[in-house]
């Protein structure tokens, strides 16, 4: 062991003249502690919040979206989608037909967006019929008789529910405001629908205005016979969206333009990053104190100790080495509250992740439970943070009781 560091443990494990040092050094101690489990716990939940948000959306939304620059939507658009299903990095391709109308049921009414799909096909990029909560998505199914029903089915989003006042069997009239031209002007087309599913994807804006039906259903409501809107894409791995997106682009040839799920909530996934590092900022400020606690508690030890360290300097230590004692003396006790405080919450994200001990009202939060994500790199971040500040902490002390005079301060010894 090195002389300073020797020292400087041994300084630390001393009984003090002075109480009031021994209690700012454990008091010290334990700041670091709280501050850096705190870190850690904090960077857990956004962390947590983050993923369960990110798996939620990317399992609402199609990875990539292909659709016309003119909005004419995709005539012909069968042998396309076979061919961008054989592209590098595809695993699924489905057809759908977009269109905004309001559905009403007796006095209630609210505007949605409809799409109409292949269920098979849906099933493949997204999730969303697969949190149906009332009901199911199986008579959305293509059949022979689809054409004939009085009442096609259609599959709401629970808030779109309760606007309504709806439940699996009512009827909903749903109008489309590209109607039909008669004589006495434009006349919007609407047709009665039978409710057969309900979802619930914790998505307010998916719950609260999507609604599904079969794609052939759609293309007579919007009066769009055999053609499509859009093309989504489930790919094998979410984060080349755009790369990917981009070859699917150039595949289709020129009028297309493709969107992936990164840019259609990129102001949601800034504000969580931005939410992270305000929230890293202000706990951050708990080690600040710690560290101006073992900057007190140094100024008194080396109060305290200055007749020592006139002893040792009069014996050939050098200035340097003294001033060593003290920076090796505050990184004890900041590697003491550190570890401590990785323990102490690293412990605790993992039991959150673990038993869900902090519930939530799904009500309000869109979740039952408060995630926790713990990461090995966060907890080296909020130690390598934590050391450096008590570092700074410590470079007055240490270099005052360098400046030292052992004549100065033996005099009156």
């Amino acid at each position: 062991m090195r002389f300073e560091l020797f020292i400087a443990a041994r300084y630390l494990r001393a009984r003090r003249r002075q109480a009031v040092v021994g209690f700012i050094t454990v008091i010290s101690i334990i700041g670091v502690a709280a501050g850096v489990a705190s870190l850690i716990v904090a960077l857990a939940i956004t962390n947590g919040m983050r993923r369960d948000l990110q798996e939620r959306l990317v399992g609402s939304t199609a990875h990539v979206m292909l659709m016309r620059t003119a909005g004419d939507g995709i005539h012909n658009w069968r042998p396309l989608m076979e061919k961008l299903a054989q592209m590098p990095h595809v695993q699924a391709v489905a057809p759908g037909l977009f269109g905004q109308v309001l559905i009403s049921r007796g006095a209630h009414s609210g505007g949605a967006l409809i799409k109409g799909i292949i269920p098979a096909d849906e099933l493949k990029v997204g999730d969303l019929l697969q949190s149906i909560k009332q009901g199911s998505a199986d008579e959305l199914e293509p059949t022979a008789t689809a054409g004939n029903e009085l009442a096609p089915p259609i599959v709401i989003g629970n808030d779109l529910a309760e606007t309504l006042g709806a439940t699996v069997g009512d009827a909903l009239l749903v109008t489309s405001p590209q109607g039909e031209l008669t004589p006495l002007g434009l006349v919007p087309r609407y047709q009665r629908f039978r409710v057969v599913g309900i979802f619930a994807s914790g998505f307010y804006q998916y719950d609260s205005s999507y609604a599904f039906m079969r794609l052939s259903d759609s293309q007579r409501l919007f009066s769009e016979p055999d053609l499509i809107s859009a093309m989504s894409f489930r790919i094998d791995d979410l984060y080349r969206a755009q790369e990917v997106g981009q070859t699917l682009e150039q595949a289709a040839g020129p009028g297309f333009q493709v969107t992936n799920w990164m840019e259609q909530n990129r102001e949601l996934f800034r504000a969580l990053k931005l939410e992270q590092v305000v929230t890293f900022i202000v706990l951050a400020l708990i080690v600040v104190v710690a560290a101006l606690n073992i900057l007190i508690a140094l100024t008194m030890m080396v109060m305290e100790k200055t007749r020592d360290i006139a002893v040792m300097m009069s014996f050939g230590v050098s200035a340097d080495q003294i001033r060593r004692v003290f920076l090796f003396q505050g990184l004890l006790i900041s590697s003491l509250g550190t570890v401590l405080g990785i323990v102490l919450g690293y412990a605790a994200s993992v039991a959150g992740s673990h038993y869900s001990f902090i519930h939530l009202d799904p009500g309000v939060y869109s979740i039952d439970h408060l995630p926790f994500a713990p990461r090995i790199v966060d907890a080296l971040i909020v130690a390598a943070v934590s050391l450096s500040m008590s570092l700074l902490a410590t470079l007055y002390p240490s270099s005052s009781a360098a400046r030292i005079l052992p004549a100065e301060a033996l005099r009156y010894e």
